[in-house]
């Protein structure tokens, strides 16, 4: 039998705090595949919201981190100077230290992103981790057909060169074809136009690039209608652009659900028309429900990291669990490694 990925949970981060990191956890460990999960935060909690629930303690272990749980508002630099207990820095110190394979955490962004990068380490020829995240696609994807596509970078690099749309390329695609099962991913570029010579000097440099870069399924430039289309597999841009156009997906979806629930309010007609659209509306639901995503990952470093929301409830935290344990079973870091190797041959 294979030794058992582990996987350091922040506990106290996210929304709802420990209750819901600990519920999610307890559910996985009673599954066929369990993952051992660390779970990271004030152990007296924890073991308070172990009591309510069935598990094996088999794969799950509570680690102590007196520096308590960072809030959203606080400033993430500050804090884990000052609070280097905390536990997203705890958490991320148990990777680094080889005690855990991979890291998740609900809490605040900023202090994921800052607290991986401290500890962890950038793989060769990326200069820049990219947060990655799916989004709802009318294409289906992968073996599986997925309702989803992957986009990155969605926030944590706010400005990006050519060198780096080239490696949020290669490391969509090596996640793509580990979490989607897809042989072979079709990645693109984010532009204004469908043509190389469109867009910003930054997209024209890497769409140069790309063309040359052995073993990666590059389709060249798509426009943002392409988006929920599902054109591609992965889409590629800057971390600004791209945390625009995720929260406008959200809102869309939120805005669809509001406009059905007043209209069904409303009027007998509507409310008949709705009942007629129930199950394609059921189907929207079901494709912008971020719960069964599991999360979104931090690419680019030497282990996994996935970034839960924030608004995670204990199947969303499960899933992120199973996501960044597949990612480890798949080689996810290796995966990047070999494929920055082929941008450096194309390059020479």
């Amino acid at each position: 039998m294979s030794t058992p990925i582990r996987v350091a949970l922040d506990a106290m981060g996210g929304d709802h705090g420990c209750a819901v990191a600990v519920e999610g956890a307890a559910r996985l460990s009673t599954e066929d595949r369990p993952v051992r999960v660390l779970l990271v935060g004030d152990d007296r909690q924890i073991h308070e919201e172990l009591a309510k629930h069935r598990y094996d303690p088999t794969w799950i272990q509570v680690v102590a981190a007196e520096g308590g749980a960072m809030a959203m508002d606080e400033d993430p630099r500050r804090v884990l100077e000052q609070r280097p207990e905390c536990s997203i820095n705890v958490a991320a110190r148990l990777v680094k230290d080889g005690d855990a394979d991979a890291l998740v955490s609900a809490g605040q962004t900023g202090a994921t992103i800052l607290a991986a990068s401290r500890h962890l380490q950038r793989l060769p020829g990326v200069r820049r981790a990219a947060l990655a995240s799916v989004y709802p696609t009318e294409s289906r994807h992968g073996p599986r057909g997925d309702p989803f596509a992957l986009m990155l970078d969605v926030g944590a690099t706010l400005h990006a060169t050519a060198e780096d749309l080239v490696s949020f390329a290669v490391m969509g695609s090596a996640y793509a074809h580990i979490i989607s099962g897809t042989i072979s991913p079709k990645v693109a570029l984010l532009s204004n136009g469908s043509e190389p010579n469109k867009g910003t000097d930054e997209i024209k440099a890497a769409h140069q690039t790309l063309l040359n870069v052995s073993g990666l399924n590059f389709h060249g430039n798509v426009e943002g209608l392409d988006i929920p289309r599902g054109t591609v597999d992965v889409i590629v841009c800057g971390g600004f652009l791209g945390n625009v156009v995720l929260k406008m997906l959200e809102g869309v979806s939120e805005v669809v659900s509001d406009i059905a629930r007043d209209a069904y309010a409303r009027k007998f007609l509507y409310r008949l028309g709705l009942t007629m659209l129930s199950q394609g509306l059921r189907q929207l639901k079901t494709m912008t429900d971020w719960k069964q995503y599991g999360g979104a990952p931090l690419l680019g470093l030497d282990s996994v990291v996935i970034k839960a929301h924030g608004r995670s409830n204990p199947r969303a935290i499960r899933n992120a669990l199973k996501v960044a344990s597949k990612a480890v079973h798949g080689d996810l870091a290796g995966n990047i490694e070999r494929g920055m190797l082929a941008v450096t041959e194309a390059n020479r």
